[in-house]
């Protein structure tokens, strides 16, 4: 089941956002990825724009490539138009990244 919280509002393609929605696809990678650390990683899009990687109907998904800490990590995301939420599709660390 998605979970929905209230963040700090973040910006993002000039857009405030204070929810975020993670969907159940991210518990694939529960022995390296949670919540929290989702939350922490979605502040890295803070203050930045950012390119879909694609488009269909009213999302448009991203994919991000994120360092925190010593590790790197990839995130799927979307924004939907005309709602102010960001959806997390998947995270997960990025070995392949030095």
């Amino acid at each position: 089941m998605r979970r929905e919280y209230e963040i700090n509002p973040i910006i993002v393609n000039g857009l405030s956002f204070k929810k975020l929605i993670i969907d159940p696809h991210v518990d694939k990678h529960s022995d390296h990825i949670s919540d929290e650390l989702i939350k922490v990683l979605i502040k890295y899009l803070d203050q930045e724009k950012h390119i879909p990687t694609g488009e269909r109907g009213s999302y448009k998904y991203f994919a991000s490539r994120i360092k925190h800490g010593e590790r790197f990590y990839k995130l799927i995301w979307l924004l939907e138009e005309n709602f102010l939420y960001l959806g997390v599709i998947t995270a997960f660390k990025d070995r392949r990244m030095k």
